[in-house]
């Protein structure tokens, strides 16, 4: 808040605010759309398999992300009417939490890709031996591990985020893992057609084929949804730190409501897509409004 007050001042870009109602509004959408994907998965057995713990966990990772700017909002309208001052003691320590769950819900939501890309690799390349290669008790320890390397990160980065050395580890982490992703991306379809044809001669191949290549292209919408909401966040970061006064980084920092309530949209689309690709989910939802009915 103070660096974008200051940049305002060396640039005649109008700074761009939404309305407190759309972002709880938004932010509410998003934690109740994967809070029925949790309790979904959590109802039906057919769905306790890894795939779909991973796609938990990003979830988790996008309602992290609504809840963080809902508290933040939160915080700055108790800010504005006195309640709480932006430099005690108690709100420096309620800011580096805040801090750390969105540290939390993007690393989260990275791993959680990552996790997902892998699993829908193995599946491909490795269909045959893939219950034998991803068990579900593996899978509970990769997210085991994950939240537990994200936690630990994520605490580490709040609190010495004033550090560059901190700062430039944690920016280039973003595109890094989503390039690594890409490439398996790359790697996965360019091998498609030959892993095809290898196991043409099984009589449930096509079909198999037809489930994994959905399952890739499912998690191709995920990747393009996340950078396009969670990219303009983190330019924003890596402006503020290294050229808050440059009237063109200032310029873009005026959009900063905007790119946050971006996050908020990417926990909104991602249930969707959920629903929309998964036939056993959306039969799931079903069965859980006509009970609630």
């Amino acid at each position: 808040e103070n660096i974008s007050d200051l940049s305002l001042n060396i640039t005649d870009c109008t700074q761009v605010v939404v309305p407190e109602e759309v972002f709880f509004t938004v932010a509410a959408a998003g934690i109740l759309e994967n809070l029925l994907v949790l309790l979904a998965v959590v109802r039906n057995k057919n769905l306790h398999l890894p795939m779909y713990f991973f796609i938990c966990s990003l979830a988790v990772s996008d309602m992290l992300g609504s809840l963080y700017k809902t508290l933040e909002n939160i915080f700055i309208i108790l800010c504005k009417m006195g309640y709480l001052t932006r430099r005690g003691d108690f709100e420096k320590k309620l800011d580096d939490a805040m801090d750390s769950m969105f540290i939390l819900s993007l690393l989260g939501s990275i791993f959680s890709l990552l996790a997902i890309a892998a699993d829908r690799y193995i599946t491909i390349f490795y269909a045959l031996r893939y219950h034998n290669i991803m068990t579900l008790r593996r899978a509970l320890l990769i997210l085991a591990i994950i939240w537990t390397f994200c936690a630990g990160s994520s605490i580490a980065i709040a609190l010495f985020s004033h550090e560059v050395a901190t700062v430039i580890p944690f920016t280039i982490l973003f595109p890094l893992m989503m390039f690594f992703i890409l490439c398996l991306y790359v790697h996965m379809f360019l091998l498609a057609r030959s892993h095809a044809k290898k196991i043409a001669s099984l009589p449930t191949s096509t079909a198999h084929q037809r489930t994994n290549m959905k399952g890739a292209i499912t998690l191709t919408v995920f990747l393009g949804v996340f950078l396009c909401c969670w990219a303009p966040f983190v330019l924003h970061i890596l402006l503020a730190r290294f050229c808050p006064l440059n009237p063109y980084c200032a310029c873009y920092m005026s959009v900063f409501h905007v790119n946050g309530t971006l996050i908020m949209c990417n926990a909104i689309i991602n249930p969707m897509i959920f629903a929309f690709r998964s036939p056993e989910l959306r039969n799931t939802f079903k069965k859980m409004f006509c009970c609630a009915r």
